[in-house]
């Protein structure tokens, strides 16, 4: 059992990670001009590995390597490590715990109960559970415990040689070692663009504002100054620090305030709760002021990411606006009555600044502390439900903590949306109604429309791009990209003499966009034209001059006038529009369809405000501003946390899933396109958010620890260990939420959902499907009785006709009692047939069509065995040909035949090239290409960690044909028949004792027919 979690989870670093991150979309500048813009990071080694190296040879194979997540590279380009790793045990933390151990009582809370972590039973089961963390520790030598997590996570994080943490993955009772990564962060019209203010909105018309609710905010902290934060109101009724006492105790709460820089437990008060900081994955306050010296060691926030969140989720109401953005007048929380509690992980850093070890820190004693609500406003993994974030919000959702996190801000590359776990809520970012609107004039009468934040007109002027505005010897992308003098590691791009009293066109990217206006105004410019290179949202940001954004379809005229002689331009003053056609897609916003689970979950799970967002800040990272516009989905995460918290007052016995499943089947569509656009179901989910209708969603789709479970079982834990453990293996696709997902239908598939009336009377629902063109569906019951508070069962199966293979279909789902209109949405992808990837022997196939159907045998070759050995940090080359014709080619190393315990990797180069790896926790390692090129492959073994001297190991190779070899038969049906199974039975003969084979089963009779199933045996 262990090897798999081993094996599976401890990811290590892998030389084609920045390649891996550019293909999932990451890499672009920080959505705002945030705090980024102001710290003084060079970014030069962004600009460095930029372009391709000259000659690069393209290599047209398939390849399969060890998953790396598109996280594991920090975005800034800049490396930050440590040496930290996370471990979970076995034991259920304090909130599942349920008294199995002699002698220790249960901790798991009743429903709708908190943890109290002063009892006496979680502290003695805690205490046990970090005596457990330092008998694995003690096991391995001399290593220094960053944290003991309990309360929703069982495990540890501690700073660990690769050695170490080997030896680690193969103590009984360990599931996971991984390591510690670094990863990056992801008003005042959205409670009225939401329908929460006004005489008729939500907040009026059900009371509910968030009180009593205590929203947790896991971020960069908090600048406890900022009105949004106040526990006082004046006499005009709004937020004041002088006015009179508005808030009073919360009993229960067990959080507390942590001292430091510039921080004391009086920057706490009835509205600001709790403020804790963690920084262990940075060295402790040590490492902090070494690395970040203008960092705070205390919860006070410096970047103001997290204080921007934190007064969009739950800041006061009314709260007055200062500075330039004071036009905009007062701002709200979405909860404006909830307090806050901070838990503060990020620091300042362009590299991202948010360990996961410390975040995992966070969320287990906010959990512990009491929160209701949990906003993390993280980016996360892509394509792992079982990355120890993600586990410790599973255990924290399972105590009853609604979770809301960031989507990502890859957009609008597919594929992209982090935070898989089906027991969060993840949310895309959309803009709102408000618009800032701008616009520049050229010398030439031209006209381009954009987003402005611009007070009053400037020019005309000389109108100049940047690229031919450098100081000598400049780099030419810092140039195009306007680097201020910070982010170009104190060397100064553009020329004041070039530049001085002139609008400077600056392309967007890389660098924040607010870092660009800093630029021009340090060369002496008195203006800037922002654009896009590619298509993206419009942002108004408050800028260093005056700026407009203009969109990419305007940057190649712009560029063209400006390279004429005395061109010149006017940028306009900006304008506010309160009725913009919204919502849209922000662009950078990330979108499925979803890596992890093979596309059978659907994620986004919701879109909310997130472009534009007018929020508090911290003023040390925001050039002195009290109140900035962010954008991100960072920004949209928050927006569901706070409506989350009025869900909480209002129903205070659903669970987060209830809560999650009414927002999600009450949404509205966005303005990309149908709602039965697959494309347009990827980037928002169920939809956008409307509060006032969740309150009333008719039917909601529960799910709780036990399917969550089979769900993991379904997807990513293997089935003999849930097999062992009693866990029933549920198929991803039957996970109970409010949307529909088929990462593979082939033909026909049957799915299970379950709902629970909470509409308040008996009711019929009749159910009805809009679009998924090509495909058939039908219910099971064709009507669905059901009574007040009842639960009940539906089926839906969904039969391929038309529908073409390999391509997405989407719809929607309506359950309609005429009152209630409940919306799920769907994505189906047909296939052709379904099969597996590898087997060992006979096996069975899904088909999805009618007709003719072959399977026939390539090989068995035998494995080429190669004899090396390697010490810690050498490398062995060893070559291999892979003739013309060949269809597979792979290259393993296997645990067994290692002399060692050891840590061993693989790359393999052709002329030069890297053409894949693999880099997991042991010495098993395989990389796989698909139809190879011919040629002399070098394959690297790598020598990570080896306890002693040097390991001795066997590079297996095999280049497999076109061709049988005689010694494996293969016999399957002759016909194909949609929804059928298949037996494909695999006979072998005449081969040699203990030598690893290597075939194929390539499958015929229709097109698009999967990539033939590779076949293993070791006689």
């Amino acid at each position: 059992m262990n090897s798999f979690f081993r094996r599976w989870s401890l990811t290590l670093a892998s030389t084609v990670a920045a390649a891996l991150l550019a293909a999932c979309g990451g890499g672009s500048e920080p959505p705002t001009g945030a705090s980024t813009a102001q710290v003084a990071q060079p970014m030069m080694a962004v600009l460095q590995s930029a372009a391709p190296a000259a000659g690069a040879a393209a290599v047209d194979v398939d390849v399969t390597s060890t998953p790396v997540d598109s996280d594991r590279v920090n975005r800034s380009g800049t490396p930050a490590s440590n040496n930290a790793y996370i471990v979970q045990l076995d034991e259920m933390p304090v909130t599942a715990y349920d008294g199995r151990i002699k002698g220790l009582g249960a901790t798991k809370p009743k429903k709708g109960q908190k943890i109290n972590p002063n009892s006496p039973a979680v502290v003695n089961y805690m205490a046990y559970l970090a005596a457990r963390h330092d008998s694995v520790i003690k096991g391995v030598g001399n290593a220094r415990k960053l944290y003991s997590y309990g309360y929703v996570f069982n495990g540890f994080a501690a700073e660990l040689t690769e050695a170490q943490a080997q030896k680690v993955a193969q103590t009984k009772g360990v599931l996971v070692v991984a390591k510690d990564e670094l990863r990056s962060v992801d008003t005042s019209s959205t409670p009225g663009f939401l329908g929460l203010s006004g005489s008729s909105g939500f907040w009026s018309t059900t009371g509910a504002k968030g009180e009593g609710v205590i929203i947790g905010m896991v971020d960069s902290g908090i600048w406890p100054e900022s009105d949004s934060f106040t526990d006082r109101t004046g006499t005009n009724g709004n937020a004041s620090k002088d006015g009179k006492l508005d808030y009073q105790q919360i009993p229960g709460w067990h959080g507390k305030c942590t001292p430091g820089d510039q921080f004391t437990g009086t920057d706490c008060n009835q509205k600001l709760i709790g403020a804790r900081y963690y920084n262990a994955g940075w060295g402790g306050n040590a490492g902090i002021s070494a690395q970040l010296p203008w960092e705070f060691n205390s919860p006070r926030d410096y970047e103001g990411h997290g204080t921007h969140t934190a007064s969009t989720a739950g800041g006061n109401s009314g709260v007055v606006v200062t500075g330039p953005a004071a036009v905009f007048g007062t701002v709200s929380g979405m909860a404006p009555r909830a307090r806050i509690a901070v838990y503060k992980v990020c620091w300042a850093s362009a590299t991202g600044g948010c360990f996961s070890s410390d975040s995992v820190a966070a969320i287990d004693q906010a959990v512990a502390d009491g929160v209701d609500v949990i906003n993390f406003s993280i980016s996360g993994s892509t394509t792992n439900f079982r990355d120890p974030v993600e586990i410790a919000f599973l255990f924290a959702a399972d105590a009853g903590v609604f979770v809301a996190a960031s989507a990502g801000n890859s957009g609008p590359a597919t594929s992209t949306v982090a935070h898989p776990g089906p027991w969060l809520t993840t949310v895309a970012a959309g803009t709102h109604n408000r618009s800032a609107l701008g616009s520049v004039t050229l010398g030439n009468g031209v006209t381009y429309s954009g987003a402005s934040l611009a007070a009053a007109s400037v020019g005309p002027a000389t109108l100049i791009d940047s690229s031919v505005a450098s100081v000598l010897g400049a780099n030419a992308t810092a140039a195009r990209l306007c680097f201020s003098t910070a982010q170009n590691g104190g060397v100064p791009v553009l020329d004041p003499a070039k530049v001085t009293g002139k609008i400077v066109v600056c392309d967007r990217g890389t660098n924040a966009r607010t870092d660009k206006s800093l630029a021009v105004k340090e060369a002496g410019g008195i203006g800037m034209v922002l654009v896009n290179v590619t298509t993206n949202s419009l942002n108004a940001d408050f800028h260093s001059v005056p700026t407009v954004h203009l969109q990419a379809t305007a940057r190649t005229a712009v560029k063209a006038y400006a390279a004429t002689a005395d061109a010149k331009a006017t940028i306009n003053p900006s304008t506010f529009d309160y009725s913009a056609a919204a919502p849209f897609t922000a662009g950078f916003s990330s979108r499925g369809p979803l890596i992890a689970g093979d596309g059978n979950l659907l994620k986004p799970d919701l879109i909310a405000p997130g472009q534009d967002i007018l929020a508090a800040v911290a003023p040390p990272g925001n050039g002195g501003r009290s109140f900035d516009i962010y954008s991100g989905t960072s920004m949209s995460s928050p927006h569901v946390a706070g409506i989350a918290a009025l869900f909480k007052q209002l129903y205070p016995s659903w669970s987060p899933m209830a809560i999650k499943s009414a927002l999600m089947t009450t949404g509205t569509d966005v303005l990309d396109g149908p709602n039965t656009n697959p494309l347009v179901i990827f980037r928002q989910g169920a939809g956008h958010v409307k509060p006032i209708a969740a309150t009333n969603p008719g039917l909601v789709f529960d799910s709780g620890y036990a399917d969550w479970l089979g769900f993991l079982c379904g997807t990513q834990l293997p089935a003999s260990f849930c097999t062992s453990s009693g866990i029933p293996v549920l198929n991803p696709s039957d996970l109970n939420v409010a949307s529909i997902a088929l990462g593979a239908l082939p033909g026909v598939q049957t799915v299970k959902r379950r709902v629970t009336n909470v509409g308040g009377s008996a009711a019929v629902y009749t159910p009805s499907v809009s679009g998924l063109g090509g495909l058939t569906v039908a219910f099971s019951p064709a009507t669905l009785s059901i009574g007040a508070g009842e639960t009940k069962e539906f089926n839906v199966t969904f039969t391929r006709t038309t529908a073409a293979i390999g391509t997405y279909a989407g719809g929607q789902l309506t359950l309609n009692d005429g009152s209630h209109k409940v919306r799920v949405p769907i994505v189906v992808r047909p296939v052709a047939m379904a099969a597996p990837a590898e087997v060992t022997g006979s096996y069975s196939v899904t088909f999805g069509y009618d007709g003719p159907f072959s399977a026939t045998a390539r090989g068995l070759v035998p494995a080429v065995k190669s004899p090396g050995s390697v010490a810690t940090g050498d490398s062995v080359d060893i070559a291999v040909v892979v003739p013309s014709g060949m269809t597979h080619a792979r290259f393993s190393l296997f645990d067994s035949d290692v002399s060692q315990s050891s840590d061993l990797d693989l790359e393999v180069y052709l002329n030069g090239t890297l053409v894949g790896s693999s880099g997991g926790a042991t010495a098993a390692e395989e990389v796989n290409l698909r139809n190879p090129l011919p040629g002399t492959y070098t394959v690297h073994v790598l020598g990570f960690a080896v306890p002693s001297g040097s390991a001795s190991f066997n590079l297996y190779s095999w280049a497999l044909g076109s061709t049988a070899a005689g010694n494996m038969t293969v016999t399957a049906p002759a016909t194909a028949v949609t929804g059928q199974t298949g037996a494909i039975t695999i006979a072998t003969s005449g081969l040699t004792a203990a030598t690893k084979y290597l075939g194929s089963v390539v499958y015929g009779g229709a097109p698009n027919l999967p990539n033939p199933t590779i076949v293993r045996v070791n006689p």
